[in-house]
């Protein structure tokens, strides 16, 4: 077998900054101090806020906190505001290259999370120093309790230890810090809400290093109205689709318990 070729290029040093990535629709009362709080993070050089169909005044806010925003005229999901996210991060770098350093890793986070959002540093470290290819925050026990009774998150857990062979505890976590060629590993994203579950199984299939971080991190929790209900049938459709696309269809029946 021949020896590897030596590159004709040195490789570029990892960076030492990670660029966020918000996606956000109708988040008017909380964007803009989500964004100071990120962009407070020593680690931070750049916050993109997607505006994904907003009717309210996101987009100008976020811009107004010193986001660098984009929008979509109209609601695309939360996937199709990551993948954008991410072309913007690229074509950032593109216009503004830091020469011998490498693309930066990519920290995606949910735009209610407000002055708490800078509890995510956590994430970058791991990601950073090359421990992890991708860290999943795990939340603490929110101050107003939710409405769900579990059963999106099921479904996530079960799908993920079927089809890649781990259990993580908040499957569903849509603060995510990963390095680009993960990412990239990952396309094309699932759709809509199935992108968190889908993007753990395919990391770990592809022999991506993936590990869960304890966060601080407080949002708005889903209540019990209509609107929360659609919502959580809504996840539980993208998530049952994800597994389905991945084999792991079995997953959408819970494994009876056996009688005592």
């Amino acid at each position: 077998m021949p020896s590897p070729q030596p590159s004709a290029m040195p490789s570029a040093m990892p960076s030492a900054t990670v660029a966020v990535v918000v996606p956000a629709k109708d988040e008017a009362d909380r964007i803009g101090a989500t964004v100071a709080a990120l962009r407070s993070l020593p680690v931070t050089d750049l916050v993109v806020v997607v505006d994904d169909g907003s009717s309210d005044g996101t987009a100008r806010l976020a811009r107004d906190a010193g986001a660098v925003v984009v929008a979509h005229a109209r609601n695309r999901g939360k996937a199709a505001a990551m993948a954008t996210g991410a072309r913007a991060v690229a074509a950032h770098e593109a216009a503004s290259p830091r020469p011998g350093t490498g693309p930066r890793p990519l920290l995606f986070v949910d735009a209610d999370l407000g002055a708490t959002a800078a509890a995510t540093a956590p994430l970058t470290g791991p990601v950073l120093a090359g421990e992890a290819d991708m860290t999943i925050a795990v939340l603490p026990q929110q101050a107003t309790a939710g409405g769900g009774r579990g059963l999106v998150v099921g479904l996530a857990r079960r799908g993920t230890l079927a089809a890649a062979g781990w259990s993580p505890q908040q499957p569903l976590s849509g603060m995510r810090c990963l390095t680009r060629p993960a990412f990239e590993a990952a396309q094309p994203l699932a759709r809509g809400w199935g992108v968190e579950t889908a993007l753990t199984i395919d990391l770990l299939r592809a022999g991506h290093r993936v590990a869960e971080v304890p966060c601080e991190l407080h949002h708005r929790v889903t209540g019990t109205d209509l609107r929360a209900q659609l919502h959580r049938a809504a996840q539980y459709r993208d998530v049952a689709l994800a597994l389905v696309r991945r084999g792991a269809a079995g997953a959408l029946v819970p494994a009876r318990r056996s009688g005592g």
